[in-house]
């Protein structure tokens, strides 16, 4: 009776007999897992550390339950099970025996192994323990089943089997991970976490198959870090440095890995590399301009001639046939097509013909090394840089070959298919990237890549049909912890990872970390750091990156690293001492690291400003940015030699400081500074906040402070500095009382900063001027002009309120919304350089109605001052979100009240290839932004509503802000306006 439970319910037929679900509880005294149709146990915890009934025990206190294994088995699978082995170990300080072949007298075995290739699963599976049908014929099925009395003498055993190799190795690794064990046990030295007691729950547990097929990482870029570690470490890119690097990836359920290539070859370098590769199960591939399994370093080591196939075709046959008979029997995805010599442009005369004609001899020798029709073979065509130019004007590979399209090196995607295109037997694939060797700059040394980012790209990705091939560009892999898991695990499964589970995934991965204790705390650094440097990454910044008058921004955004380093430092502090190495090496070293690199510019672009105006704190500041130089080297020195005692020797080697092109400077190089003879004799000197002009007495500038208002109820400031080296006094005299100071004398040494705000009550409505006079001896009076108005808030209605000539709002801050067609709007939290960003969904719908009618998102605000000519400008900040239908752009509209919209292009302009890096492409990628502007007929002050209309899916909104005569200059943008509720 049970046996005919057990094979109804596999046959899914729970649903249609709710009565079995109770035979079936009543028989076993155990609760059972309900499975969708494709039989995934979702939000299953299937492991616990405390006893339930029927569970089964891994480990308790007295004992231990031996690993069974078989000799007939893939040997790949034997090998993780000895790794699985020693995660038990790791955990509960016993070792469970690994037997082979060979039952022993004890109550409760784990066995794994394949289920046509291990004697005893085959055994269960015939007596119909296990389902075949559940398993044979899927893509890397895992099933792990809790069994009572599976053989004679045995009353449980934790049967841990799987479809296919990797099936059976993620089912392990799954259970290690649920029991501890970070896949970045070894490669952050995340502590194992310890418990004395594991237990699986009784049921049968099956997470399906991958939603796409082929889910990996690419080393590139590799040196001087990750090379200069690998040689020391391991000699080299041998097999000793691929078994770790192949274990990471199972741990993470990827299958695939593109190898290291910067004067390197896989196969070439070290034999066992290939064999391992093969045992492991993990599939291989080379990068987009290596066909057919050669590494391009290898053309140089044995080739001959030129790298044109119009003029060398037997060499290169030649050449590309020996790369696939050395790997014609392992798993792999074979590059077809090709480029230049060394991952460069084609001539200018290559054509269409010619490649095609490449492509079908490439496909000819893979048919004559494996005896079979090619489309037997895995293949992929890379659509890279000017390859898909040749595919835009017409050529086409056999169906059957992937096509990989690709992102713009900067994490936008540039082309994916048309949806309503027959859906090709080869699928497409999708190679993006969270390092890059190229214009507009190189950026390799930390991680610039926000969480929210690659979900929206790669979520657009998948909604448009590309699942068979995620490949991601991880650089040296080390500093990419966090974006290559999600990456990995996002490719898993993207339909079970919507927009609140993306925004929770910090979160969780750090809590897999460290602990629940401080993974919230541990995630918001993780999330702002990367935020931070999203903006502009680390090498393309400078000291005149952001600006150092206008809305406090250089300012702001290095006191907001500063607070975070500080705010991680309190952490580090706090951490147990086993969790130290880890810490640093995932949060608190980027931390560090880029917090002390945007002081030192905020410092150098003081430095600066303060020699041409002639301040005493010039040559001060000048030794700090030397400080800070030297700061960064000892953060470097410290992560080389004294982190996990020397472990990590190299891998930070990449230069960061000092690029004046693309590529990347031999050294890191020091800002140059300033520094200025001072005079004996004190020198006062004034400058007022958001001023490109100061005073002195040689320079007697009129000076004005942005105008205050009783809405936003500023405080402005100016500062009196010395502009020699003797101190001076100083005193400040208000013209009307309704101005307030911070101070009003004091003495002068090297700087002070007085700020300034308004006392409304002694205001009545309307504009009010007046000065501050600043005296001191020996030097002319220096005034500064105020200008307050008040206006009557009972006036101001519901929305965001100018403040000094703009209004500045947050796209995810809008006062309303109207979802239809089908189409909704949402937030995505984190996307955006400030705050969040907005889209539409799904995203693959675009719509051809009245816009008036479309989704719409409206933004109240309210003006201060009448429009000069009765008109703003509209400044709308976009994610840099390529053309990707290839139509004529992406577009949306705009209006003001209830004016007719006016319909936007994104990319009308950008016309010229993305990959050649015009000026508006460094712009957009550099400043990790697209920004459209338009002017709005409006009449008068008071209040008013901006309607943003979606027209193309895709489109994310980051932020508006208008323009009604004070915008001024900064990288980021005003900051956001005052927001006054009803």
């Amino acid at each position: 009776m049970k046996f005919l439970v057990e094979n109804i319910l596999s046959q899914r037929s729970l649903l249609r007999y709710p009565f079995l679900a109770i035979l079936f509880v009543f028989i076993h005294g155990c609760t059972i897992v309900t499975e969708n149709k494709e039989h995934i146990a979702k939000n299953v915890e299937y492991l616990t550390f405390s006893k339930e009934t029927e569970c089964f025990t891994v480990a308790d206190l007295q004992q231990v339950a031996p690993i069974i294994i078989s000799e007939s088995d893939y040997s790949g699978v034997n090998k993780v099970a000895a790794l699985f082995q020693n995660d038990i170990l790791q955990v509960t300080n016993q070792k469970p025996q690994l037997l082979i072949d060979s039952l022993p007298d004890v109550n409760q075995i784990i066995l794994i192994g394949s289920i046509e290739k291990n004697s005893y699963i085959k055994q269960l599976a015939d007596r119909g323990k296990i389902n075949r049908n559940e398993i044979m014929g899927k893509w890397e099925t895992s099933v792990i089943k809790v069994l009572d009395n599976p053989f004679p003498n045995i009353k449980k055993a934790l049967v841990i089997t799987g479809s296919d190799k990797r099936g059976v190795i993620y089912g392990m690794f799954d259970i290690s991970r649920k029991m501890g064990v970070s896949p970045w046990y070894w490669w952050a030295d995340v502590p194992i976490k310890k418990h004395k007691q594991i237990f699986i729950k009784k049921g049968r547990y099956n997470f399906g198959e991958p939603k796409v097929k082929y889910r990996g990482i690419f080393l590139n870029d590799e040196a001087p870090a990750l090379t200069g570690w690998a040689d020391e470490k391991f000699g080299g890119y041998n097999h000793q440095f691929y078994d770790k690097v192949f274990e990471l990836i199972l741990r993470l359920k990827g299958n695939y890995l593109w190898p290291a290539m910067w004067g390197s070859a896989f196969y070439d370098d070290d034999p066992k590399n290939g064999e391992l590769a093969n045992e492991y199960g993990i599939v291989m591939g080379t990068s987009h301009h290596e066909p057919l399994g050669r590494a391009h370093a290898e053309w140089k080591r044995y080739g001959s001639g030129s790298w044109d196939y119009s003029k060398n075709k037997e060499t290169l046959d030649k050449f590309w046939k020996e790369g696939m008979q050395r790997m014609k029997d392992w798993d792999k995805i074979v590059t077809v097509g090709m480029r230049g010599d060394g991952d460069e442009s084609m001539s200018e005369e290559t054509n269409t013909e010619l490649l095609e004609r490449i492509v079908a001899n490439q496909r000819k020798i893979i048919e004559e090394v494996t005896g079979e029709p090619a489309e037997k073979t895995p293949q992929l065509w890379a659509l890279y840089k000017e390859v898909q130019e040749y595919y835009d004007k017409g050529m086409r590979v056999p169906d059957d070959v992937t096509l990989l399209l690709c992102d713009d090196n900067w994490g936008n995607v540039r082309r994916l298919p048309d949806i309503d295109q027959p859906e090709r037997s080869g699928g497409y694939g999708m190679y993006y990237h969270f390092d890059y060797v190229g214009g507009p700059r190189n950026y390799k040394w930390l991680n610039t890549k926000i969480i929210p980012r690659v979900w929206e790209q790669m979520h657009l990705s998948y909604k448009y049909g590309v699942d068979q091939i995620w490949i991601v560009n991880v650089g040296d892999l080390k500093p990419m912890e966090l974006p290559i898991s999600f990456f990995l695990d996002y490719a898993w499964n993207p339909e079970k990872m919507g927009i609140n589970e993306m925004h929770q995934y910090t979160t969780k991965w750090a809590q897999e970390q460290f602990g629940e204790e401080n993974a919230e705390q541990i995630a918001n650094i993780l999330n702002l750091y990367t935020k931070y440097n999203s903006r502009k990454t680390p090498e393309m910044l400078y000291s005149n990156t952001y600006s150092l008058t206008n809305y406090r921004e250089f300012e702001r955004v290095s006191n907001d690293y500063k607070s975070l380093a500080q705010k991680s430092e309190e952490l580090y502090n706090s951490l147990p001492n086993q969790q130290k190495a880890a810490y640093y090496q995932l949060v608190h070293f980027p931390v560090l690291a880029c917090s002390n690199l945007y002081e030192l510019y905020y410092t150098h672009a003081l430095n600066i400003q303060y020699a041409e105006q002639g301040r005493k704190q010039t040559n001060k500041l000048a030794l700090k940015v030397e400080e800070l130089f030297t700061r960064d080297a000892e953060l470097t020195n410290y992560f080389h030699n004294e982190l996990a005692d020397g472990k990590w020797n190299h891998m930070m080697a990449q230069t960061h400081i000092g690029y004046t092109y693309w590529q990347q400077p031999d050294i890191n190089s020091m800002p140059k500074t300033s520094q200025i003879e001072l005079p004996d004799k004190g020198s006062m000197g004034v400058w007022v906040e958001g001023s490109d002009v100061y005073w002195s007495f040689n320079n007697q500038q009129e000076l004005n402070l942005p105008e205050f208002d009783n809405i936003n109820d500023q405080h402005f400031y100016f500062e009196i500095f010395n502009r020699g080296k003797k101190n001076f006094e100083f005193e400040i005299l208000a013209k009307d009382s309704w101005i307030k100071v911070s101070e009003n004398n004091g003495i002068i040494e090297d700087q002070k900063r007085i700020v300034v705000n308004i006392d409304w009550s002694k205001l009545k409505k309307g504009s009010h001027y007046s000065k501050l006079i600043i005296k001191s001896d020996n030097q002319p009076d220096v005034e500064i002009l105020i200008n307050a108005m008040k206006v009557d808030k009972n006036q101001v209605v519901r929305g965001f309120v100018e403040r000094n000539g703009y209004v500045s709002m947050e796209a995810n801050h809008y006062t309303s919304k109207l979802d239809n067609h089908g189409i909704e709007w949402k937030v995505i939290p984190g996307l955006s350089r400030t705050e969040s960003g907005v889209s539409t969904f799904p995203v693959t719908k675009s719509l051809n109605t009245e816009v008036t009618s479309m989704p719409t998102l409206n933004y109240d605000f309210y003006l201060l001052h009448d429009p000069e000519n009765e008109e703003v400008e509209l400044s709308l900040y976009l994610s840099p979100t390529l053309n990707f239908k290839g139509m004529d752009g992406l577009h949306f509209a705009v209006s003001v009240d209830d004016q007719s919209p006016i319909v936007i292009n994104m990319h009308k302009g950008m016309d010229v290839p993305d990959w050649k890096y015009p000026y508006w492409f460094n712009s957009a990628v550099g400043n990790n932004v697209i920004i459209k502007k338009v002017k709005l007929k409006v009449n008068k002050q008071g209040p008013h509503t901006l309607n943003y209309y979606m027209i193309d899916g895709g489109v994310i909104l980051q932020k508006l802000v208008i323009d009604n005569g004070g915008l001024k200059v900064s990288y980021l943008g005003a900051p956001e306006s005052i927001i006054v509720n009803d």
